[in-house]
């Protein structure tokens, strides 16, 4: 079961941050070792403009929170799997209810915090 667990947690991450495999294969030649401009890898941080710290350090903290949602979601399946398929025995619905209730408060913890760095970094990149 863990070992299942492990694997839906690299396919979040993988899946969350919008991995992008680019196939240059078809564009190499052999006698020069280059690559065609269309086959290139784009910039991930976007356009020049874009790169500012600020944005950059945005960008990041959404794609944080962003598997940290991600994680919240499969703690809720597997509290609710556990739940459901406790058949009676006391312990294991205590232990569904708990992964439960902790995947809320964790919710909570991450709606907030994405509150509060969108707010400071609205102001600091507004300079109020």
């Amino acid at each position: 079961m863990k070992k299942i667990f492990n694997i839906l947690i690299l396919f979040v991450i993988l899946f969350s941050l919008n991995v992008n495999v680019v196939c240059a294969a078809d564009g190499y030649n052999d006698t020069n070792k280059s690559v065609k401009k269309a086959n290139e890898l784009s910039n991930p941080l976007g356009d020049s403009a874009s790169t500012d710290i600020n944005i950059l350090i945005g960008k990041i903290i959404n794609a944080v929170l962003g598997i940290v949602g991600s994680l919240a979601l499969l703690m809720f399946i597997y509290g609710g799997f556990i739940w459901m398929t406790a058949r009676g025995n006391n312990e294991a619905i205590k232990k569904g209810k708990d992964v439960l209730v902790w995947a809320i408060i964790g919710m909570i913890v991450i709606f907030a915090s994405y509150a509060a760095v969108s707010f400071v970094l609205k102001e600091v990149i507004q300079g109020n």
